[in-house]
């Protein structure tokens, strides 16, 4: 049995959960709304004590690997929905500086001109640089697979080398750094 998939995704006051006859599950909350479309043989209900229950029709392996997957994902958006995401990137360089206005992200981060990111509606984006610090971009969302891929994308505009760690990292990750070429002695 997949220990994820069997798990029921407990509904939190204020978030509503509607399953349509397509197979699409729609979650409401404080934070916004998210549907997400279900493979047609797994089988998705919502019972009386406020919990989400995915089952699958067979053993097979395709079906035991789209349980947990399912689950996992609606468990994502109940709980997006109700607390939101958040996603903190640091910028580690001499010069390197990151602006939000409105749903621009203005960057300068070591190429000859500044980086105009434009994030998208759903994704909220702040910008914190105090002084001898670097500055911390902070994302926040109410859907994962969003969050993951906009912080994913401006993580890859400057990706953190492995000499000096420069680059754009996420806060708490931890870069293994090489030791530089060895000089040569006699």
């Amino acid at each position: 049995m997949s220990r994820i998939g069997i798990s029921p995704v407990k509904i939190p006051e204020g978030v509503t959960v509607n399953i349509t006859n397509d197979n699409t599950v729609e979650v409401k909350g404080k934070l916004g709304e998210i549907a997400q479309k279900v493979d047609p043989d797994m089988k998705v209900e919502v019972n009386g004590d406020n919990e989400v229950i995915v089952s699958r029709p067979t053993e097979q392996k395709r079906h035991k690997s789209m349980h947990g997957l399912y689950r996992a994902i609606i468990a994502n958006m109940v709980h997006g929905v109700s607390e939101g995401f958040r996603i903190k990137q640091e910028f580690v360089g001499v010069g390197y500086r990151a602006e939000s206005k409105g749903q621009i992200l203005q960057m300068s981060i070591g190429y000859s001109h500044d980086i105009h990111f434009e994030i998208p509606k759903e994704v909220k984006v702040e910008a914190v640089t105090e002084k001898r610090s670097n500055p911390v971009v902070t994302l926040t969302s109410h859907n994962k697979q969003l969050l993951g891929q906009v912080a994913a994308k401006l993580r890859s505009l400057r990706p953190p080398e492995p000499y000096k760690g420069k680059g754009i990292k996420f806060v708490g990750e931890n870069i293994r750094k090489k030791a530089g070429k060895a000089a040569n002695v006699k």
